[in-house]
């Protein structure tokens, strides 16, 4: 896919920045480019406007909505995001799709969530959720540092006759777990590569809990918990001013239909809610969330699921505070989480999410040790066999193991690329979905004596229904179609009608397979709209259909 930079590298700040603003100079009639809030670092939450200025205002078109890296670490996810605004502009001259996409849509990316996380974790060290600021610390444990300054926190392996884990004896570098009988031997404890924090006397080593403990995706208001219920949640909801700002700007741009969350990893696509049962939700709904979750499937060959009920193996004490969940179960809006990359599926073993029973730890380990020897042969550069290190407080210890920022938590940069350009494929299709409204006729028929009836057939010829889901009618959040006359005297109808909601493809009811295939009814996707006027022959009369999420369509008729 032909684009402007490349990627295959991890953008840091500034070239982010400079990626943005180039985009915004250089197709300023398509892009516009504003800080939706600064951090405490000073940095900027950008958001992007996708759109042709010259089709009309972004507002009046329908919006779809794109984000990533709202968890620090989860950087490809920023990378994709970025990947999608550079195709859309780099071939909007050229691609045909892409002209239409961006003339009568309007796209809006959040492209890095948390600058400061993100900032840390491509800087230092350090891995973290969301955000280097202190939330909730504990003193006391093994905190995480790079010992060896090679820019790297690996694991650290101390010996310990109390030690649970033992080196594979067919391989060395790789660790398994201490046979019940095993009463003779090296055993070690592991731990992150890191120092001993003073804490409170206790002979048994603990890791450290993490001063930096918010998450972002724990802190919006539909299904917040305290800390007691849900770990990183913050103090109360939208207390961090990166997700304050972006549920503003949702509210703020009420054109907004469809929205996608960039994160890792795993390879999966989720779909809500994620608080309750899928059977719970409307029917209709889990149809065309799992149907465009299909187009996902296909582009990215990732598998989808719901959220509650196969990707929270704990359904009392769920996570929840969700961005996904905010969108759906309170905006009523489709919304869905990409959890990029997935290394244990390279390796040979992929998680099996639709095991209901769990899997056993020496499972896992199989899977983890997989994992390691597919890094060493396929991302060296990310790997360290274990070597002797001498810790200021344990002695004699061994370092070693892979570089998980980019092994498990994200794709080596040489494989970023293809995670970009199929995810940038499902944006695009995602992003087609959207309700647009047309006025399929106007027609004028003479009533004598300077009286005119006019009737307009409006229609929505988008796959989702202007009011998106059943769950926006139970929430009352969906707002109806407005169709509305202009340069004509009324002698009955409104000068503006509602007409409620006008279904998309996606409510066609379809009939038996057992015979030929029928169409049993249409969706109700267009409405008939009749006003009597006193006017002149000559006159133009004008109609204009509206509605925030399906956009704006006009017709003129001359009497």
């Amino acid at each position: 896919m032909k684009t402007t930079f490349q990627y295959d590298h991890y953008f840091k700040y500034e070239e982010l920045k400079n990626c943005l603003e180039y985009f915004a100079k250089q197709y300023a009639q398509f892009c516009e480019v504003e800080s939706n809030c600064v951090t405490e670092m000073g940095l900027n939450q950008y958001v992007v406007t996708l759109t042709n200025k010259d089709t009309g205002k972004a507002l009046e078109k329908p919006g779809w909505y794109l984000d990533g890296n709202i968890h620090a670490g989860e950087v490809t996810g920023s990378m994709t995001a970025i990947h999608t605004i550079d195709y859309l502009l780099t071939n909007y001259s050229t691609n045909e799709e892409v002209q239409k996409l961006l003339d009568s849509t309007t796209i809006y990316v959040i492209p890095r969530v948390t600058p400061d996380g993100a900032e840390t974790y491509l800087s230092t060290p350090y891995t973290l959720r969301s955000v280097n600021r202190e939330y909730l610390p504990e003193k006391g444990g093994i905190k995480e540092e790079d010992l060896d300054n090679d820019g790297v926190i690996r694991m650290m392996r101390i010996p310990s006759t109390y030690g649970a884990w033992k080196k594979d004896p067919k391989d060395p570098s790789l660790m398994t777990f201490r046979d019940p009988s095993d009463t003779e031997g090296e055993f070690y404890d592991i731990y992150p590569e890191g120092v001993l924090e003073e804490y409170d006397g206790d002979e048994n080593l603990k890791r450290k809990k993490a001063d930096w403990g918010l998450d972002f995706n724990r802190n919006f208001p539909y299904g917040w918990f305290p800390e007691s219920r849900q770990a990183g949640a913050g103090s109360y909801p939208l207390s961090n001013p990166e997700t304050k700002a972006i549920v503003d700007f949702v509210l703020a741009h009420p054109n907004i239909g469809g929205a996608a969350c960039g994160h890792t990893s795993g390879g999966i696509i989720l779909y809500p809610p994620g608080t309750r049962p899928s059977a719970s939700a409307p029917n209709n709904d889990i149809k065309v969330l799992k149907a465009i979750a299909a187009m996902g499937e296909e582009e990215l060959g990732y598998k989808k699921m719901n959220i509650f009920d196969t990707f929270m193996k704990d359904q009392v004490n769920y996570s929840s505070g969700a961005l996904d969940d905010w969108f759906y179960q309170n905006q009523g809006i489709p919304a869905y989480t990409m959890e990029f990359w997935n290394i244990a599926e390279k390796a040979g073993m992929p998680f099996d999410w639709f095991d209901n029973d769990g899997e056993t730890p020496e499972k896992a380990l199989e899977r983890f040790n997989a994992c390691m020897k597919w890094v060493k042969e396929n991302a060296p550069q990310y790997f360290s066999d274990w070597k002797e290190y001498d810790h200021p407080v344990f002695g004699k210890v061994e370092l070693g193991g892979f570089n998980y920022k980019f092994t498990h938590q994200n794709p080596p940069e040489n494989m970023l690329l293809k995670e970009c350009e199929n995810d940038t494929k499902f944006n695009i299709r995602f992003a087609k979905t959207m309700p647009k409204l047309q006025i399929d006729s106007l027609v004028k028929e003479d009533l004598g004596d300077g009286v005119w009836r006019i009737t307009a057939t409006v229609g929505n010829t988008g796959y989702l229904s202007t009011n998106l889901t059943d769950e926006a009618i139970n929430l009352k959040v969906n707002k109806p179609v407005t169709v509305s006359i202009a340069n004509a005297t009324l002698l009955s109808g409104k000068e503006c009608e509602e007409i409620g909601d006008l279904a998309g493809f996606s409510g066609t009811m379809t009939g038996s397979f057992y015979g030929n295939i029928t169409t049993f009814a249409n969706a109700k996707a267009k409405k008939k709209v009749s006003w009597v006027i006193k006017a002149k022959a000559g006159d133009t009369v004008s109609v204009k259909a509206a509605q925030e999420k399906a956009g704006q369509a006009c017709a003129e008729i001359v009497l």
